[in-house]
């Protein structure tokens, strides 16, 4: 069957909640091959039918341990298909899931763990059972932790023995606890990331989540036969959703190795038709696909050309000749290598979490790889807003999804309204009604909505920089230009309340290890070429190549690559000095 030849709503389970979603999609096609994982050098199938068989069992084991309806069980590990068994065998128990990012600190998963009172504990592997183990006596709530991989040690109960307890229940008990779940009862609470202090549960409803799988189905988001690749962590609303709808289409979903440099090597042998990610994996796939380029202008030139021609078969016009003649010529040379890189079989990519720059979206698009942009927060049960290859702008977010509703506030901030809105922070009144103000969510965000119904995002309120001058500066463009260089891998503009705009950069340590003159003289062209595109105000006057590069460990990154920029601003308050000491030596000299 090809891709998109049954509708979303003859493909979807038709359920009413997030617990029988696997139940339904077993029962429907069970020799499908659900998900793919690696084992050695095998790509190995788990087939529907095994998919409900464990998530039966696991719910059942979870039953069997005392958990009720509505408690909390956390997770604790690498996006897996383990991930997947205990996530819906949670809620099938009627149990409500909390998701921890395998990257956290012992203290992390404290803060999440203790605060949602967490009764049971999902952990990987020894790695993350040793940080369960530092914590467990300040956490008085939990009673039971199940690894995933067992260290032999007897302080946890391992997940085929959860299994085994499992089946010793009665199927019946199983419907019955699957039957119970209300699509008011909540599915997750999934912790934001941090950026601007402690993270905040944000309590999440079957019914969010079952409304936003339908709405994304309605524009088309996902097809009914598609192959997923999947690295994004389980713990981030991202991949939650694109799960959800995946297996409530019957698609298939193909895991990671849990190493980042595979993922190239992944995509090209999985060979996926649908490929969500972060900007900064487009960006490493566009340096990589790009540096090696002799004649930056002829591949310019191939990059318009592809542009002219797709969209032009997507008009329905009709290409001259001689064009397509052109247009084969630099498929054979450029395109079909790029696409290659993807597997070959692409049909679309999605990019959310962050900005990406326009230039890296027209690349991929000239070569037949649509990488389309979509928006929303946790607190938008993932999504908010999409587009589709059909139906794209270049540097939007997309248009809203059916049935929700984005206004602009007089302040320029977007404003969400809809049944994928989450129930408010646990926890935390004062945060909830900050931001679920008269029935709409603020954002955070700003931005404007064209003629046509695309949104486009200009900035963060948080993130505007106000120089000295009082002039308003939106740093993300700046930065994504900057990042464009491929020694590049971390820009930070700074200036507010400063006379001017410096920026802080780190090296991408795949590219350049150390700093050196002709590394530095290459970024400041890319400066200047930055520069030459807006007013002295927006001009970045001075920039820092930091010793290292960013990252979660270090703490100035979360576990989605964001920036935390209070952090940085902190721990590189001498550097960011120094700038500025350099500007008024200068000015002295």
């Amino acid at each position: 069957m090809e891709v998109g030849t049954v509708s979303a709503a003859e493909a979807s389970t038709g359920s009413q909640t997030i617990a029988d979603i696997v139940k339904l999609a077993a029962e429907r096609s069970p020799e499908r091959p659900a998900l793919k994982h690696k084992v050695g050098d095998e790509w190995r199938d788990i087939s529907y039918a095994a998919l409900g068989e464990a998530v039966k069992e696991i719910a059942l084991g979870l039953v069997d341990l005392g958990v009720q309806k509505g408690d909390r069980v956390s997770i604790l590990s690498h996006t897996r298909p383990e991930w997947t068994f205990a996530n819906f065998g949670i809620l099938a128990s009627g149990a409500a899931s909390v998701s921890i990012y395998q990257t956290n600190s012992p203290e992390e998963v404290h803060y999440v763990a203790d605060h949602s009172e967490s009764t049971a504990v999902f952990a990987e592997d020894a790695e993350q059972l040793e940080k369960i183990r530092q914590i467990r006596g300040d956490l008085p709530h939990l009673e039971h932790v199940i690894a995933f991989e067992s260290d032999g040690k007897d302080d946890h109960i391992s997940l085929d023995d959860l299994r085994e307890r499992g089946r010793q229940h009665a199927d019946d008990e199983y419907e019955q606890r699957v039957a119970d779940v209300t699509p008011d009862d909540v599915c997750l609470y999934i912790y934001t990331s941090g950026t601007t202090g402690p993270p905040k549960g944000c309590i999440l409803t079957h019914g969010n989540y079952r409304r936003v799988v339908d709405m994304t189905q309605e524009m088309g988001v996902l097809g009914s036969d598609e192959l997923v690749y999947l690295f994004l962590p389980l713990a981030h609303a991202f991949a939650v959703l694109i799960q959800f709808g995946a297996i409530d289409l019957g698609s298939t979903i193909a895991y990671w190795e849990k190493d980042p440099q595979k993922i190239v090597p992944n995509l090209m042998e999985v060979k996926p038709t649908y490929f969500p990610s972060v900007p900064r994996i487009f960006e490493k796939i566009y340096q990589l696909a790009t540096s090696n380029a002799p004649d930056k202008e002829q591949l310019k030139q191939a990059v318009q050309l592809g542009l002219k021609v797709r969209l032009a078969q997507q008009r329905g016009e009709e290409v001259p000749a001689e064009v397509t003649e052109k247009f084969e010529e630099a498929d054979e040379a450029l395109y079909q290598n790029v696409r290659n890189i993807f597997g070959g079989r692409i049909r679309q990519c999605v990019t959310g979490a962050a900005p990406i720059a326009p230039e890296i979206l027209e690349f991929f698009f000239a070569c037949g790889v649509p990488v389309m942009e979509g928006y929303g927060m946790t607190e938008t049960s993932t999504v908010a807003t999409g587009q589709t290859p059909e139906d794209f702008r270049f540097g939007s977010i997309g248009k809203p999804l059916p049935g929700v509703e984005v206004k602009i506030a007089d302040d320029g901030e977007i404003l969400l309204r809809g049944d994928n809105i989450f129930q408010g922070y646990y926890k935390n009144e004062e945060a909830s009604k900050e931001a679920l103000e008269g029935g709409w969510l603020h954002t955070g965000d700003l931005g404007r909505i064209d003629e046509d119904g695309f949104v486009y995002i200009s900035g963060r309120k948080k993130d505007i920089i106000i120089t000295a001058g009082g002039k308003n500066v939106t740093p993300a463009n700046l930065e994504n230009g900057i990042k464009q260089n491929p020694n590049v891998s971390q820009c930070v503009v700074v200036g507010d309340r400063r006379p001017y705009l410096v920026a802080l950069v780190t090296l991408d340590p795949e590219v350049a290890t150390e700093e050196t003159p002709e590394i530095r003289e290459s970024i400041q062209a890319t400066v200047d070429e930055v520069n030459s595109k807006v007013g002295p105000v927006e001009q970045i006057k001075y920039f820092a190549i930091l010793p290292q590069d960013l990252s979660q460990e270090t703490g100035e990154l979360t576990p989605t690559m964001k920036v935390k920029r209070n952090v940085v601003h902190e721990k590189y308050a001498d550097v960011i000095d120094s700038l500025y000491e350099q500007g008024q030596t200068r000015q002295a000299g």
